[in-house]
């Protein structure tokens, strides 16, 4: 049976920011965002029912970070899926990331993979609890 991979999960959208205050009014004020929550490293907006989290960052340059994600509902599932179709998941030695380069969050909130596009943007795959 033929699994969409991706193309039936819902999405999450990733930006950074070296100025959250800056980034709140714009996302906030001038975009019309919702926002759900100013964390310590982040802000996290409701774009329309998607998740946009405006990460925290002392510069904005290259992308050190992840710049899209999806949320899935079987990380493990989706992992073997995107294998199998060539995708080669990081493993950055997190406390908590097992052999198929799934890291369970401090506390088991979340479980999130990452792996590249062709042009080096950290992606990511996130099953939360």
């Amino acid at each position: 049976m033929f699994m969409p991979l991706l193309g039936s999960s819902k999405i999450a959208a990733f930006s950074a920011t070296a100025n959250p205050e800056r980034a709140k009014a714009f996302y906030r004020d001038q975009l019309g965002l919702k926002l759900v929550s100013d964390e310590s490293y982040a802000l996290v907006f409701d774009a329309n029912g998607t998740m946009l989290r405006v990460q925290k960052v002392k510069e904005v340059g290259e992308a050190k970070y992840t710049t899209l994600g999806w949320n899935v509902s079987d990380i493990a599932a989706m992992v073997d899926e995107l294998e199998k179709a060539g995708v080669k998941f990081e493993r950055y030695g997190f406390p908590g990331q097992d052999e198929k380069g799934i890291w369970t969050t401090p506390g088991g909130a979340a479980k999130i993979a990452w792996f590249k596009d062709p042009d080096g943007n950290i992606l990511s795959l996130a099953q939360f609890a």
